[in-house]
């Protein structure tokens, strides 16, 4: 499982005038298909007198076909939305949308050039998109003695952990946030260095 890969840092738009018509790509970052529905309706609000606001979205990891979404917008079937998203699966981006804006400019581009026009969009804004990395972290709930608690705190920048949240009673508790693929080697290391007097809870 791919617990880590890049997404778009900011939104991005480009813009390509092809025999006088218009287009404008969007493209963002979408963490869920409540996210991508979002971004999509925006974009349409804001460019409602266009003729075309074709998008795709993908959901997950780069190249994950498990929540997808793509439409036409009224083109030609297969034109826009399809060629847009296999842009995007073929980007090595995950979590990412994209509208395709056209405003008609009255001559008609045909259907490879309807194709060429929304994947080229498409394209040429991943070019320009920032990229951050995306881990998936998970939280875990350490109980300690105090003696332990400096050991404890020197170890865990090895693992990419942060500590959330730090209570001091009997003993300390700490809610600890690290990457989903740090966590075994982690318990291991705490087992090891508290002979099991570190309790570990997810």
């Amino acid at each position: 499982m791919t617990t880590r890969y890049p997404i778009p840092a900011s939104e991005t738009r480009t813009e390509e005038i092809i025999l006088r018509s218009r287009f404008i790509t969007t493209l963002a970052a979408v963490g869920t298909l409540a996210e991508a529905r979002a971004f999509v309706a925006r974009v349409r609000t804001e460019f409602a007198d266009a003729t075309h606001n074709c998008w795709a979205y993908v959901v997950g990891a780069p190249g994950s076909t498990a929540q997808i979404g793509m439409s036409d917008d009224g083109e030609p079937a297969g034109v826009a939305g399809k060629p847009m998203l296999q842009v995007l699966l073929g980007s090595g981006v995950g979590d990412i949308g994209a509208v395709v804006t056209r405003y008609f400019g009255g001559v008609k581009l045909g259907t490879g050039g309807l194709v060429r026009a929304y994947s080229g969009g498409v394209k040429a804004a991943l070019l320009q998109l920032p990229l951050l990395e995306k881990v998936e972290r998970v939280l875990l709930h350490v109980t300690l003695p105090y003696r332990l608690y400096q050991p404890l705190a020197r170890l865990l920048p090895a693992f990419e952990a942060e500590v959330i949240e730090s209570q001091f009673a009997a003993e300390v508790t700490l809610s600890v946030s690290l990457p989903v693929e740090q966590v075994n080697d982690c318990r291991d290391a705490l087992r090891e260095l508290s002979a099991g007097a570190i309790q570990v809870v997810e």
